[in-house]
C-alpha cells in the first residue's frame, strides 16, 4: 500500500472548517484551482466526496462530519510535535527522575544535589537506585533517566556519555593503624594485608598490575563487591582498602587515607543517558545540576577530548 500524503490533513481540516473551496483557498493562500485539485485528491484518498453541492454552496457528507473533529485534533497534535519545546518552568515542574549510581555517589554528592534541585524545583523528586552492573538496557528501555559510573564495554553504542570528574585510587586504613607512622613505600604497602574491591569477584586489579611491574605482590585477604564493605572491614581491622578518593569521601570519615605508592590509572566518572532525552528541557536542566554539583564539590573538574558518544547540543563532551 502506498503511504497517504499527510500534508492533506491540514488541507482537509481547513476545507471542513470553511465548507467552501474559495474560502479554504484564501486561508491557505492557494489558488481556487489548486484547492480544487487538493479536494479531488482527498476524495480519491478517503473514497468519499466529503463536500457535495447543495444549491449554491457545499455541504459535508456524513463521513466528513465524522472526520471534522478528529482531523482538527490530529493537526493540532502534529503542530505541537513540530513546535519548539516550551520554556521550562521549574516552579511548576512535577516529576520523578530515576538515577542509577554506584555506592558512594549518593553519600558524597546526594546532599548537595538534592538541595540544589529542591531550591530550584520543589516539585522534582530524585529516586536513586543501585547500579550492580554496567548494562545500559535500563537506560534504553526508559526505566532509568540517568546513570553515573565508569564507561565499560557493555554500554550500548547509542548511549550519550559526558565526563563528570576524574578520580584516583587511594589507600585507606583505620585510625591508629601501625603503618601510619613512616613512609609508605611500595614494598611496605605490598607486605601488608589487603581488601580487594571487585564487583565481578576478580582476584586482581590495577593496583596488582602496578605492583607486578615492580616485582611485588600484595596479599589479598578478602574480596568484596563494594566500597562501603571494604571500608567497614578496614575500619575494624588492620586490613588496607584501596578505593576511589572522591567517590568515597564521606564513607572514609575518621579513617586514615594516603596516596598509593604505585602509579595507577585515573578513573573518569561519567554521566550517561539515552539520546531520546537529549532535547527534554527538564532532563537537560537536571544534567546541568549534576555536572555543576560534581564539579564544585572538590578535586579536578573533568577534562579530556571529545568522546565518540556525544552529548546534546550545547553540552561539552569529554573523554570517558
Amino acid at each position: 500500500m502506498s503511504k497517504p500524503d499527510l500534508n492533506l490533513l491540514a488541507t482537509l481540516d481547513v476545507l471542513l472548517a470553511e465548507g467552501s473551496v474559495a474560502r479554504a483557498a484564501a486561508r491557505l493562500r492557494l489558488s481556487p484551482s489548486a484547492m480544487s485539485r487538493a479536494l479531488a485528491r482527498l476524495r480519491e484518498t478517503t473514497g468519499d466526496p466529503l463536500l457535495v453541492r447543495a444549491g449554491r454552496g457545499l455541504v459535508p457528507t456524513p463521513r466528513a462530519l465524522e472526520l471534522r473533529g478528529r482531523v482538527g485534533r490530529l493537526v493540532q497534535d502534529a503542530e505541537a510535535v513540530l513546535r519548539p519545546a516550551e520554556t521550562l518552568d521549574l516552579g511548576r515542574l512535577a516529576r520523578t527522575f530515576t538515577l542509577r549510581t554506584r555506592e558512594g555517589f549518593v553519600e558524597n554528592f546526594g546532599p548537595d544535589l538534592i538541595a540544589r534541585v529542591r531550591n530550584e524545583a520543589a516539585g522534582v523528586r530524585l529516586r536513586f537506585v543501585q547500579k550492580p552492573d554496567k548494562d545500559s538496557r535500563l537506560l534504553r528501555d526508559g526505566l532509568v533517566d540517568l546513570e553515573t559510573g565508569v564507561v565499560g564495554d557493555a554500554i550500548s553504542p547509542e548511549i550519550r556519555v559526558q565526563a563528570l570528574f576524574r578520580d584516583r585510587v587511594i589507600g585507606v586504613m583505620r585510625a591508629g593503624h601501625p603503618l601510619i607512622a613512616g613512609e609508605m613505600t611500595p614494598a611496605r604497602y605490598a607486605a601488608s594485608e589487603h581488601i580487594l574491591v571487585s564487583r565481578l569477584g576478580r582476584d586482581r586489579g590495577p593496583v596488582d598490575e602496578a605492583l607486578a611491574a615492580l616485582g611485588l605482590e600484595r596479599k589479598i585477604v578478602t574480596i568484596v563487591g563494594g566500597f562501603s564493605a571494604a571500608l567497614a572491614l578496614a575500619r575494624a581491622s588492620d586490613l588496607i582498602a584501596s578505593v576511589p578518593e572522591r567517590h568515597t569521601g564521606n564513607l572514609r570519615a575518621g579513617m586514615h587515607s594516603f596516596p598509593l605508592p604505585v602509579a595507577t590509572p585515573d578513573i573518569t566518572v561519567s554521566l550517561l543517558w539515552h539520546p531520546r532525552q537529549d532535547a527534554d528541557p527538564a532532563h537537560r536542566w537536571l544534567r546541568a545540576c549534576i555536572r555543576e554539583v560534581c564539579a564544585g564539590s572538590s578535586g579536578l573538574p573533568a577534562r579530556g577530548h571529545p568522546h565518540p558518544r556525544s552529548a546534546a547540543p550545547g553540552e561539552p563532551v569529554t573523554d570517558a
